[in-house]
């Protein structure tokens, strides 16, 4: 028991000195100050810096802003370039593929099965007249030649 009262009496005496021991009190007065007859007295050489301060502000952010603009033009360029060059290559090969295909279109065995197909024959003999033979030079003047027309029945 003895040694309960102890601790009990132990635990309030520190339970005392917290609530004693809080900290200062805070006490403010107010008190009026009447600055109304003060007069501020400029002071030119603190002008003169806070001028030479401003300039120097002025001439840093001129200089970081155009580092930026020039950093942010070039990754735009750098944009530009990556996507002329990919519409190139997609341009290059559509290029090979239709030069592939116009190939393929201009085969002379292609273009005489589907002649046949459609009822197309070869020429007679008499029903071609060469042209090529005529312009030897462009500048000559050209005569004209009567040749005998022949008609050809519709079906």
């Amino acid at each position: 028991m003895a040694a309960a009262a102890a601790t009990f009496h132990g635990a309030d005496s520190a339970a005392e000195r917290r609530s004693i021991w809080t900290g200062t009190p805070e006490i403010y007065f107010s008190k009026s100050i009447d600055n109304s007859r003060l007069v501020k007295v400029e002071d030119p050489r603190r002008n003169h810096e806070m001028k030479q301060f401003g300039a120097a502000l002025a001439c840093l952010f001129l200089l970081v802003f155009t580092y930026a603009w020039q950093h942010f033009k070039a990754i735009e360029y750098g944009y530009q370039i990556e996507s002329s060059k990919r519409e190139l290559s997609e341009k290059t090969e559509m290029n090979h593929a239709l030069r592939l295909e116009d190939a393929s279109l201009r085969d002379p065995e292609r273009i005489d099965v589907l002649a046949r197909r459609i009822g197309l024959v070869p020429p007679e003999p008499g029903q071609v007249i060469r042209m090529d033979a005529a312009s030897g030079d462009s500048q000559a003047p050209v005569m004209a030649d009567a040749m005998p027309m022949t008609v050809i029945p519709a079906r």
